[in-house]
């Protein structure tokens, strides 16, 4: 199929993977168009000359002024969950503290009661739900974690609802075993123990199961110290297990174990100093950064800027969760940030396409250009610039997964 004529293709090719980005360097396509065959790319163009390298493809004809984009891919949220902590944001709007809040029975410990009590369906509806209007505002491949289980039970269901939910969305999720997310408060033993247990009793069977191969830990005075995590992450890489890291959203020092083990990715950063910011500009795991947290929390932002200046790899990602980043909306977000973090819209748009692959170990999308996947998204306007100016209330109006039309879901 041809699809176009588009009035700009933004194909986010032949720009480097890491550091500060002008939006000279930025590719554009006039009067563009894309052939998809299979679920993949086979040529991005000038319109006129696909159809005469192209004549017997089926058309698909764009009628109106559009601006054609890769499928964003959103790396770190929270979408499997039930129930809401709106009490909690009351809280914290009135100015209570995140302690005072969980000592009032709120916080994450808040959501694993309601997830524990959550059926697997009731689970995998909600997800679909969320990913569908992820989906729906360009957003293709997400990555899902669990994390509000904490037993043994509980994980497995959230992550066999996750796996469910994949076969009833056209979006590709990304399942993390975020066990580690805490704690429990009903686990008697130390946090080397939960851990150890995370690792000899549920890791087996995630493996086994085919639910997951990737981990995730929380690196915090609230959750575990550093020299747990890495312990842990490392004994899960010799399992065969992918990680990344919830690392210095309130103090410092898991962007540096995430350096250290090798993960993937080391995500928040709101709490990261000069030292962290040089230790991941020098390493290959990718800083992603989450507005909406720092949106729901009234927290400063990850220092964004700073990071690409330093050169590191640097993507957006949403932290859609009940507690601290609800509202979900990852354009809206990326656009907020950039107007506070000054970051061009180059730097803005590789950190939700290209830059963002390497934190799930994509290699197949993110770009368009032959080969990859025809994962694409339009926006009614003539000009790209337009997308970032109405901070996310301009949403696409066309989007393809695997080279299909999404209708509405």
């Amino acid at each position: 199929m041809l699809i176009g004529p588009f009035t700009q293709i933004l194909p986010m090719t032949g720009m480097p993977l890491k550091g500060a980005l002008q939006d000279e360097q930025l590719p554009v396509i006039h009067n563009g168009g894309v052939v998809a065959e299979d679920g993949k790319i086979l040529a991005v163009g000038d319109y006129k000359a696909l159809q005469q390298a192209y004549p017997d493809q089926e058309l698909q004809f764009i009628d109106q002024p559009m601006v054609l984009l890769p499928g964003f891919i959103d790396c770190h949220t929270h979408i499997c969950f039930d129930g809401n902590r709106s009490r909690d944001y009351a809280m914290r709007i009135a100015g209570k503290s995140y302690l005072e809040i969980a000592r009032a029975g709120g916080g994450i410990w808040d959501s694993v009661t309601k997830t524990r009590v959550a059926d697997t369906v009731t689970l995998a509806e909600n997800t679909v739900a969320r990913a569908n209007r992820h989906l729906m505002e360009g957003v293709t491949t997400i990555e899902v974690k669990s994390g509000y289980g904490l037993d043994f039970d509980s994980e497995l269901k959230m992550l066999r609802a996750i796996q469910q939910a994949s076969l009833h969305t056209p979006a590709t999720l990304i399942p993390t075993c975020l066990a580690a997310h805490m704690k429990p408060k009903d686990y008697a033993g130390t946090e080397t123990e939960y851990l150890d247990w995370v690792l000899s009793e549920l890791l087996p069977v995630l493996k086994a199961q085919s639910l997951t191969n990737r981990v995730d830990i929380f690196i915090e005075e609230t959750a575990f110290s550093p020299a747990a995590a890495t312990s842990y992450l490392r004994a899960a890489a010799a399992k065969g297990f992918a990680a990344t890291v919830h690392a210095d959203q309130f103090t410092a020092g898991g962007s540096e174990v995430a350096v250290a083990t090798g993960a993937l990715s080391a995500d928040h950063l709101e709490a990261s100093t000069d030292k962290e910011i040089q230790l991941l500009a020098q390493s290959n795991t990718v800083a992603v950064v989450l507005p909406g947290a720092s949106l729901g929390l009234g927290m400063p932002y990850a220092p964004a800027r700073k990071l690409l200046n330093e050169g590191a790899c640097l993507a957006i990602a949403s932290d859609w969760n009940p507690g601290s980043a609800p509202m979900g909306d990852l354009l809206l977000q990326a656009a907020v940030m950039s107007a506070a973090e000054k970051l061009s819209a180059a730097e803005v748009f590789a950190a939700l396409t290209f830059r963002a692959a390497p934190a799930l170990l994509l290699t197949d999308r993110g770009r368009l250009e032959a080969g990859l996947l025809a994962d694409m998204q339009a926006y009614p306007t003539n000009d790209y610039r337009d997308i970032l100016y109405f901070q996310g209330k301009l949403k696409p109006c066309s989007i393809w997964k695997n080279g299909e039309t999404v209708t509405a879901l």
